[in-house]
Order: structure tokens, then sequence, then C-alpha cells
């Protein structure tokens, strides 16, 4: 692939083009103004040849001390608007790239984060749209204003002496040969290092989201090793663009200084010889000094643009990755609303292609209304149920249906609307108690947010907790115990009225007692919809109506406890555990 383009086969500036796009009235206006302050700093050294000219004759020089006066005073004042305008633009650049970007990873596959780094996607919307910002303004803008006021001033030094026009020129061609030389360094050092910013953000994202297990493992140290490897890294590469970058810079420097020199000498030459007057000279230097303003733009929107380029290319990347389609927010199920019935048919699935087959023809009915517990030792594939009725991930072969219809025939925000899913390690994220309890139907009322709290047991947590319900739970909900959690969760999937309940695990973590409670909870809610469980308790899995019991990816047998007691050793031997486990 092309250091010019990025994985889509677009150029980086195509790709820029898109985000700025819907702000392109206000950058013309910003680029306007910025065109007019050059054009008025172009008058300037006219305006002093004139004063020059008056000096030398005796003519009055007020009108021409007036007219500088004004053209410094407009020229300071359209800069300073000018240069608002494009900032705030470029800022808007900045949020209509983060929040297309935010949207779109909200949607990603669950495949695509499995193989992502999440603190590299955090980078890439941080980092890495922070730096629209420069390239809108210093390359984008820089580049067209810049090159339109060189282009403009070269006409004018043109019009005042073409043979000193000549020797500046060639001067600023062989700065330019130097320069195209140095581009293409800056460009792989710019990708480089934002790479390594990415690496160092899902580094610590990947510490700071065990970092109890990281202390108690006494790890700190060779955690820290890794993070000040990756930020060292970032910092080779960044001071390499630095490096190249300033190379950049003073080449164009050098190269003015050079011209200036070469123009004072030639010039020098000519009005000594009468060729030009020294008006004119004092003019064409003024030009040339005014010269090195558009080329120091010019190379810095370059240089700068091969930093942009880095960062577009990240986040194309990004925008590259499998994502579910965009869909309208589906109302949930009603309360008088009918269970839901499954089935798998024949289901093979693996988590990737390089990866083995975790279900290998799985096969089961659940109809509408009851409670079904799926049982099997561990890596069987029964987590792996209910990540394919949600359309986590999509089976290999065979199919999967919801009240008979094909899942991948359902509109995915529906399909998941019908769906209460308490996951196995009950994540609660960072924010109040209210806002998680909510989370899955923020128009619940008062009435229904406190009978679920009852009914979930959290009622005395709530009456503890200095806020209520409106106390903040900490990062992942570290203010919980494991078992608040879980009952946070349920809580959260009941307030949403599902058709089919998923529990994976969900009472794992609970006391004797309040395990009591919540089997009792679930066994009526299973009375109203149909709930499907996954779990290892005894005394859960004997008030299922039917349980299915999976070993290696395949469905082994499907019957009551009391059936599968006698029918099925396998279960007959797990459920002689849970039994001595009852006793101990």
């Amino acid at each position: 692939m092309s250091t010019a383009e990025t994985e889509t086969g677009k150029p980086a500036w195509r790709l820029l083009l898109t985000y700025v796009r819907p702000h392109r009235r206000t950058l013309f206006a910003g680029a306007l103004l910025s065109l007019v302050t050059g054009a008025t700093g172009l008058l300037l050294p006219l305006v002093a040849r004139e004063l020059i000219d008056d000096l030398a004759h005796d003519r009055a020089i007020t009108g021409a001390l007036l007219a500088m006066s004004g053209l410094v005073v407009a020229n300071a004042a359209l800069g300073a608007l000018g240069s608002y305008v494009l900032r705030r633009t470029a800022e808007s650049v900045v949020l209509g790239a983060r929040r297309a970007l935010s949207s779109y990873l909200l949607r990603l596959r669950i495949t695509a984060v499995d193989r992502t780094e999440p603190g590299d996607l955090m980078a890439r919307i941080t980092s890495d749209t922070t730096l629209l910002r420069e390239v809108t303004t210093d390359s984008l803008v820089g580049l067209g204003t810049g090159g339109l006021t060189l282009v403009a001033t070269l006409v004018m030094m043109g019009l005042v002496d073409p043979v000193l026009l000549g020797v500046t020129a060639a001067v600023v061609a062989g700065a330019g040969t130097v320069l195209g030389l140095i581009v293409p360094r800056i460009n792989r050092a710019s990708r480089q290092a934002q790479d390594a910013v990415g690496v160092m953000g899902a580094a610590l994202e990947r510490i700071l989201g065990a970092l109890r297990t990281v202390k108690a493992s006494g790890a700190e140290p060779r955690e820290e090793r890794a993070l000040h490897e990756a930020a060292e890294e970032s910092w080779r590469q960044s001071v390499r663009a630095a490096k190249w970058s300033a190379a950049a810079g003073n080449t164009a420097g050098l190269a003015m200084q050079i011209a200036f020199i070469t123009v004072l000498a030639v010039g020098g030459a000519r009005v000594a010889t009468g060729a030009i007057d020294v008006g004119t000279l004092v003019a064409f230097l003024l030009f040339v000094f005014y010269l090195m303003s558009p080329i120091q733009q010019v190379v810095g929107a370059i240089t700068q643009y091969q930093t942009g380029k880095a960062a577009l290319a990240r986040i194309q990347d990004a925008l590259c990755l499998p994502a579910e389609p965009p869909a309208r927010p589906a109302s949930l199920p009603s309360p008088a609303a009918q269970p839901a019935s499954v089935a798998f048919r024949d289901v093979r699935f693996r988590y990737a292609d390089d990866l083995p087959y975790i279900h290998h023809g799985v096969t089961f009915e659940v109809p509408a209304r009851g409670m079904t517990a799926f049982v099997g030792p561990s890596g069987a594939g029964k987590t792996t149920v209910f990540s394919l009725v949600e359309r986590f991930y999509d089976p290999v072969s065979g199919d999967i249906t919801l009240d008979g219809r094909s899942l991948a025939d359902w509109d995915l925000a529906a399909l998941r609307a019908a769906i209460g899913y308490v996951e196995q390690d009950a994540p609660v994220l960072s924010g109040s108690l209210r806002d998680n309890l909510l989370l899955g139907n923020p128009e619940a009322d008062d009435a229904a947010l406190a009978a679920v709290v009852e009914t979930t047991r959290l009622d005395g947590l709530v009456a503890r907790l200095p806020s209520g319900l409106d106390t903040l739970v900490g990062h992942r909900g570290t203010k919980l115990s494991g078992g608040e959690r879980q009952r946070v969760a349920i809580a959260r999937a009941l307030l949403r009225r599902p058709r089919l309940l998923l529990l994976d695990e969900a009472t794992s973590q609970l006391d004797a007692v309040n395990e009591a409670a919540l089997r009792d909870t679930v066994a009526d809610v299973a009375r109203t919809t149909t709930v499907l469980v996954v779990a290892h308790r005894l005394s859960t899995v004997t008030t299922a109506e039917r349980i299915v019991v999976m070993d290696a990816g395949r469905v082994r047998a499907v019957g009551t406890h009391r059936e599968l007691v006698t029918a099925d050793p396998l279960y007959a031997e797990l459920a002689a555990t849970q039994f001595l486990a009852g006793r101990d």
C-alpha cells in the first residue's frame, strides 16, 4: 500500500475533504480572509517604494505614511479574524470526526473488538482526531492560501524586476528539491509515532482494567517497563519526525537567507550599473522578506500534512473494521408481550477462521415460556449459545430462530430489545446506581424501578448508600461487591421487560439467602417469559422445566433433572458433584 493512501485506496487528502466538506463555507471564509490579509501585506513594499521615491524627490510623504499605517492595521485586524475563523472551523472538523468515529466504534461487531486493543481505539478517537485540527488549518488552508500568496508574491516580484525574480526562483527551486527528499521521512516517522501512541494506550487500558490483579501479582515493575517502552518508542518516532520537520523548516529559512544575500549582491550590481534604482531594490528586498512567510507556510503545510496523513490513515483503518448496520432504537416489549421461543438447528461456530470450532452441529428447541438450563463441563459452548442468540456473532453454518424466524431476518435493534441478558461477569458501568439500572430502559418510571430493586433484593443496599440510587458506584462498579453487581445486572435486565431472559451464571457470587430469593424471582419470571440459564449449581438446575446437557460443542441430552440423572452418565456425574458441593 502506498504511503500516500490509506487501506481504502483513497488518497489522504480526499479523506480529509470528507471531514472538511460540511464546514466548507466557513473554511472558505477563513481562507478568503487570509488571502486578503496577504494582499494587504503585498501592497506594503509598493507603498514603501513610493515613499522612498517621494523622499528622493522632496515630495510630501504624508499620504504614503497614512497608506502604510492603514495597511498595517488592516493586515493585523483581518489576520486575527481569519485566524479565529479557521481555528473555529478546525475545532468543528475535529468534533465531526470524533462524533463519526465514536458512533462507528459503538456499532463495531464483537469479532472486530476481539481482534483490536480498546486502548488503541481510544487513542484514535483522542490523539489522532486532535491532529486533524492542525492539518485542517496549517495544511489544507495553509497550502491553499500560502500557495496563492506565494504565486502572487512571485508575480509582483516579476513586475518589479524579472532578473532578480530569476535569481530568487533558482534558490527556491533548489530548496524544493531538498524538501522532496525530506517529506517522505516525516510521513513514515509520524505514522510510527501514532502507532506507538496506540500501543501505549492499549497497554495502559490493559493494566488499569486489571490493576488489582497486577498489584496482587507484584507485576508493577514489569508492566511499568512495558508502558515505558511504548512511551519511549513514541518519543523516538516523534523525535525522528521533529528532526526531519526541523530540517524542512531550516531548509526553507536557509533558502530565503541565500536568496536575500544573492538578491542584495545582484541587485546592488544592477543599481550600480543604473539598470534599476534604489527604490526598486528596496521594494524587491521587502518582497523577498515577505516571500519567507508563504514559503514557510507551504513547507509547514506539507510537513503537517504528513503527520495528519498518518492520523487520517489510523482513523480510516478504524472505520474499515466490521460494524453492525446502523439502526434506530427499537421499542421494548409491552408488559403483556408474549414470551419468545428459540431453536438451534445444526449450528456450527468458531470465533475465528484460525481457531477450532466451539459448536459442532448444536441442535435444540426451547418453547415459549418456562426455564431451560444449560449444563456441562467448562468449554462445552454454553455461554456461546447466548452470544449467538444476541447476534454478537453469527454461526458459520446452521440456523438459529426466534419465534420461528431466523435471526438473520430480524432487525438487530428489535431482536435485542426483546432480550434481557445478564453476563457472566455482570459488568457495571461508571456512574450512579440509578444510571446502571436504567441503562437498558431509561424510560422506566419510579414505580417500576422500585419494584425491580425490591425483587432483586437491592433495597437494603440502596438504603445503606449515602445518596441512595444516585450514589456513584465507581469505575466498573468497584464500590459494589460481586454479588451486588450481579443483582444490579439482573435488575437491569428485568427492567427491559424481556420476552427472552438470558442468565449466564447470574447467581454464582450470591450467598445462599440471596441466591434462594433470586431463584424464586427467576421462577416467577419464567411463568410469563422464556428464561435460559447457564448454571453450575444443582439448586438452579433442578427447578428448570428442561435441561440441555452440552459437552465438547454438542448437545448430549435434553430432559428434566429426574430423567437425565438416570439417562445421561455425564449429567449424573455433574449432579453427584453438585450434591457433594451442596452438602459441604
